[in-house]
């Protein structure tokens, strides 16, 4: 799994978006050595200014450091419109809740890339940053940046003001270092090792705030790939055989607005604003991040968490899933006003939300098989029947990139005869309980899943499935302990979503290069001679026609495979939240998947706490006096 940097992030399909766009996450203690449980050294022991990290490592065969080209052109972006609004005042603490506890602080290594790991990757700010609604380049840690000849160089001056959150400056050394931390063996990341090699070539040094970044091959969208994250220098210093052990509690320092203060194992975890945060100021930091502390507390369960919501323990509450908007919004906080439902359609990638077989295991290793699955899987019934038709039909994972996305590519349909004659085509016959059988073999397999709101979907699969002759076992687990099972590629059958990119990303998931071995996306194991050939001509491709031509052929070789049951996509966001929560007068973004995200640069921290509006509404509970019910719905990023 990878961390990148926000643009980066935003292309490579980073954090998982654990089953189907509910972010749940972890937190955990201290060990003996460090400082006590529930505290960070990164805003206790503020940076005094005596010391500068060191810089002065040579970046060329002389240790003379380079010069600038002659002839750069500096460019920046302070023309976009905001996207913030001028009424936002900081103060508060916004309560919200986590499914699991995260297995590790990392953001490297093993069991580093639960769904936790969106928190603190949203606060390990990049180079530049890509504006939701306009997808220009906008500054993060660099003020200016440019474009080298070579197609394959970007220079970058940095922000003298940005800090590290125990004060230490942000400098030159600290995106050079990002090479050498990632590249290590003992971070114990393949993908990050792979990546920082076969894409990132150096990063030059010009002075501690100018540097430039080389990529290994000119590209076409070379500043999504160039825009990386630093690494603390001072913090990391020369690493060892114990980082994955040294760090898995550790807290990093970071460059943004929000820093973990304070957490308690399998209970809590707290994130205190930075009063003094270097970016307040920037245009479009400013009028963002406005509450003064994030606490996330683990409840396991989402009708607990639900519970929780009613009784203001939790300020805002998913309502993607129907029975919630519907149904239990039927309620008097709702009804007596006291909480606000919202419907915001956006205009984004669709996240590859769906069932992904195991094709290491015996079942799935006939390609016919896995077609008979797809075949078997009544989706459109569990849309009618369980989602009201508010969810559509995810056609394949790589929906909503534009001219990246393949039209012609369609998701296998439920259909009875066809599984029939696949499987007796394949030599297998009905058993006494009407399960296809063949020798020892019984068509039964594991789905492995988190969330207890998915349970009615799947009960519906598994009873359309058996009228097909396929059985499924479902076992549900706690979201870290089943991400874990699944990156050990112990699943049958995962039912899960992936996070989105602004282009498609297909050498982590579906190359050989990370099939049969643990700790990586490919969970379907896929090993295919063809398939690595165009992902591999995919990523050094140069023209832009060419790797859209190459990425439309990479999804038909996906689906031929029949390794992914794509599921639903959700062109929208649905979310219930406390009347003294306020949002812009248009509440998010074209991209945003969250109205209440505290922290992503692109698209969080737009909301804000009303501490008028609260005293109200805690006055008229107290009364009995009611506000009318407001439902809100946004059609302004609507796909038409």
């Amino acid at each position: 799994m990878r961390q990148v940097g926000k643009i980066n992030q935003a292309l490579i399909s980073v954090v998982l978006f654990i089953l189907v766009m509910f972010l749940n996450g972890c937190g955990s203690e201290g060990t003996p050595e460090k400082p006590a449980e529930g505290t960070s050294p990164a805003l206790d022991r503020p940076f005094d200014g005596a010391t500068l990290p060191d810089t002065s490592e040579p970046v060329h065969p002389k240790g003379e450091r380079p010069g600038l080209p002659e002839d750069i052109n500096w460019l920046t972006n302070e023309e976009d419109p905001v996207f913030a609004s001028p009424e936002a005042r900081k103060g508060g603490v916004f309560r919200d809740s986590l499914i699991s506890f995260p297995m590790t602080f990392r953001m490297v290594g093993p069991d580093s890339n639960g769904s936790f790991a969106g928190v603190l990757r949203s606060n390990a700010f990049s180079l530049i940053g890509i504006h939701p609604n306009t997808m220009n380049i906008i500054p993060e840690i660099a003020t200016h940046w440019a474009f080298g000849k070579d197609k394959k160089t970007m220079y970058f001056k940095l922000n003298p003001e940005a800090r590290w959150s125990d004060g230490y400056p942000v400098t030159a050394a600290d995106f050079a270092y990002t090479l050498e931390f990632m590249r290590s063996k003992h971070i114990i990341a393949p993908w990050y090792n792979d990546y920082y090699t076969r894409e990132i070539d150096r990063v030059i040094i010009y002075d501690d705030y100018t540097i430039a970044v080389v990529g290994t091959k000119a590209e076409p969208d070379l500043y999504l790939k160039l825009g990386i994250s630093p690494t603390p220098k001072h913090f990391y210093g020369v690493l060892s055989e114990d980082f994955v052990k040294k760090y898995n509690w550790e807290i990093e320092p970071n460059t943004g607005p929000y820093q973990i203060r304070e957490f308690k194992k399998g209970k809590f975890v707290k994130l205190r604003r930075k009063e003094d945060w270097w970016g307040k100021n920037m245009k479009y930091f400013k009028n963002r991040y406005n509450v003064d502390e994030v606490v996330y507390e683990v409840v396991r369960d989402s009708n607990i968490q639900w519970e929780y919501f009613k009784k203001a323990k939790q300020d805002v509450f998913g309502m993607t899933i129907p029975k919630y908007w519907y149904e239990k919004s039927k309620t008097p906080v709702v009804e007596k006003g006291y909480v606000r439902k919202i419907w915001f359609y956006n205009d984004t990638q669709q996240s590859a939300q769906g069932m992904w077989l195991n094709q290491d295991k015996e079942i799935f290793k006939d390609k016919n098989l896995r077609y008979a699955f797809a075949h078997a899987m009544n989706i459109e019934k569990v849309i009618e029947q369980v989602l009201r038709n508010d969810y559509e039909r995810l056609e394949q994972g790589f929906m909503g990139y534009g001219p990246y996305t393949n039209p012609h590519v369609k998701a296998r349909r439920w259909d009875l005869l066809k599984v029939e004659e696949i499987m007796t085509a394949s030599g297998w016959k009905k058993g006494e309980d009407g399960i296809w059988v063949k020798g020892p073999n019984r068509f039964s397999v594991e789905v492995v899943y988190s969330l207890d709101e998915h349970t009615p979907r799947i009960v519906v699969l598994k009873e359309e499935a058996k009228k097909a002759g396929i059985e499924l076992r479902l076992q549900q687990m706690d979201g870290s302990a089943m991400f874990k099972k699944v990156l050990e590629k112990k699943h049958d059958v995962a039912w899960m979503g992936w996070s989105t990119s602004l282009r498609p990303q297909y050498w982590e998931h579906f190359h050989s290069a990370n099939a049969h071995i643990p700790q990586t996306n490919n969970i379907t194991n896929t090993d295919d001679p063809e398939m690595d050939r165009l992902i591999d001509a995919y990523r050094n491709s140069l023209d832009e026609k060419e790797r859209i031509a190459l990425s439309w052929k990479i999804q038909e070789k996906i689906h031929e495979t029949g390794c992914f049951v794509p599921t639903f996509r959700v062109p929208y966001v649905r979310e219930a939240c406390w009347r003294w929560w306020r949002l812009p007068k248009v509440p998010g973004t074209r991209h945003t998947l969250s109205l209440f995200d505290p922290f992503s640069s692109t698209t969080g921290g737009l909301f804000w706490y009303d501490k008028a509006l609260y005293e109200e509404t805690r006055e008229a509970m107290a009364a009995g006096r009611a506000f009318d019910p407001v439902t809100l719905v946004d059609e302004t990023y609507k796909i038409r």
